[in-house]
């Protein structure tokens, strides 16, 4: 073992290795930080790129780029209130409050601190409980993710408790989104309107970028006198306060933490369900639940570190079944085979330096995330400084360019800015629009798993409950929907 691991620290540790994982340092950081760019994107793009590349420094370059894409979405959402990623969508409004309140330091030091803490965490489970968590991973079928995504549909109510019906609206009017399109189990034109464009669905990103960047354009341009306070003349350094914050919320570092890593492993799931249901959680168990959306910075501690520790998580079915555990490790796996670094559990006993090389790597990129993202922030900083009638057209522009890449499609951009205006029709009415989103990333695997368990079980709802899993998480997904009304009823009682 001993020999493997030092083999495994020569093969990281050499001066082409580390270059080419500071060189993906950076184009992480760049791609998470442009709207429209995505972690699974930076992965798609480096494959012709690791071509060239031994298996090991192809491995890191891969895993660097993701790790830093996933924490620098946390800085458009947090300055310009654009998520960079759809795993930064859950806590966007979060932080960009708090940036309002002059405080962006603290929110983006929260963001980056804690994902490398979620990442180190979730890097630690894959390192000692990679077999055991794969084997209860794999006991997942339709039936128990049906329940796990109904119980991530219940994060639209808990984040927006203070209005839960409009929230509840919100959501569905994300689930209707998620109708359209041929992107369902029986391959039938839904919505459409006649349009062969809409055949494909509404794209997700598309639809977030305009939700978030173009509502907020149509602000700007509606008011063209925003408040003082919208304008930050800096931002302080972002390491202060993370100490007195680490230890004033270890619980929510952990429960985030270990959610992620758990949301991971199941596959399909991914960064963005853990990033919402994490910080759902964080506001549903908080002592403070009423300062949640007003620049509250408890539940981007435990999003934070939801997301890193999902990526992490998600290598563990990858590497043990060769199951990827979201779209990055399907990618992952693909250039793992082309490497001959076959996933399964023979990739643990026939070449063990390999699988500890990439332990190693996890390790050193959630540590090197840090001081890179310090820089990164630096740099972003000075957006902050430009005046608004400028930064605002080339916000747009950005918006534009980024969701034509997606596709390089011109319908994009129109979903994109139509998108943006009913964001903005629905923030005037007080309509939360996080829920709209969590409906169009979870719709389409709601349907797909409830009409697969349907025809596995000949129509019979009872198999939903008959497995030990799928019962455990029916069981759990009633009791959080119910509990609050009855405990809300027995207070009425006691008042009474």
């Amino acid at each position: 073992m001993w020999t493997a691991v030092s083999q495994a620290f020569f093969m990281v540790f050499e001066p082409y290795t580390l270059m080419v994982m500071v060189v993906a340092a950076v184009y992480g950081l760049f791609v998470g930080a442009v709207p429209g760019l995505t972690a699974t994107m930076a992965t798609a793009l480096l494959v012709p790129v690791t071509f060239f590349m031994a298996p090991v420094p192809a491995v890191a370059a891969i895993v660097t780029a993701t790790a830093m894409a996933i924490f620098s979405g946390d800085i458009p959402g947090c300055l310009l209130r654009i998520p960079g990623t759809p795993a930064s969508a859950a806590y966007t409004d979060e932080a960009f409050a708090l940036t309002r309140k002059g405080q962006a330091e603290v929110a983006l030091g929260a963001g980056l601190v804690f994902s490398a803490v979620g990442g180190l965490f979730g890097t630690v489970v894959l390192i000692v409980a990679a077999p055991a968590l794969a084997d209860f991973a794999i006991r997942f079928s339709s039936f128990e993710y049906f329940w796990l995504v109904l119980l991530g549909l219940t994060c639209a109510v808990f984040i927006t408790s203070d209005r839960p019906l409009k929230g509840v609206i919100s959501l569905f009017l994300g689930l209707m989104v998620a109708c359209v399109g041929l992107n369902n189990p029986g391959g039938f034109p839904r919505f459409t309107l006649g349009n062969a464009e809409m055949m494909g669905g509404i794209g997700m990103i598309s639809m977030m970028i305009g939700m978030f960047a173009i509502s907020e354009i149509i602000r700007y341009v509606v008011d063209t006198s925003p408040p003082a306070e919208l304008v930050v003349e800096q931002v302080g350094n972002v390491l202060k306060g993370q100490w007195a914050l680490a230890k004033k919320y270890p619980v929510q570092i952990l429960r985030g933490s270990v959610l992620g890593t758990a949301v991971g492993a199941l596959p399909g799931a991914g960064a963005d369900i853990a990033a919402w249901m994490s910080y759902a959680m964080s506001k549903k168990f908080s002592k403070e639940p009423e300062k949640f959306g007003t620049g509250h910075v408890e539940g981007i501690v435990e999003s934070g570190s939801a997301n890193n520790s999902a990526l992490a998580g998600a290598w563990i079915p990858a590497l043990v079944f060769g199951i990827p555990g979201d779209s990055i490790t399907a990618i992952v796996i693909g250039v793992l085979y082309m490497k001959n670094m076959n996933p399964g559990p023979t990739l643990f006993t026939t070449n063990p330096q390999n699988i500890y090389a990439i332990f190693l790597i996890f390790i050193l990129a959630n540590i090197i995330m840090i001081p890179l993202g310090i820089l990164c922030i630096k740099a972003a900083k000075n957006i902050l400084k430009v005046p608004r009638n400028i930064l605002m057209p080339v916000i747009l522009l950005f918006c534009i360019v980024g969701t034509f890449a997606i596709n390089n499609s011109v319908f994009d951009v129109a979903v994109m800015l139509v998108a943006g205006l009913i964001a903005y029709l629905l923030e005037e009415n007080d309509f939360p629009i996080s829920p709209a989103i969590l409906g169009v990333v979870l719709g389409g695997m709601l349907e797909e798993n409830f009409i697969t368990s349907m025809i596995k079980a000949d129509g019979n709802f009872m198999a939903f409950v008959s497995r030990p899993i799928a019962a455990s998480l029916a069981v759990v997904t009633l009791l959080v929907w119910t509990l609050p009304l009855v405990m809300g009823r027995l207070r009425q009682r006691r008042l009474a």
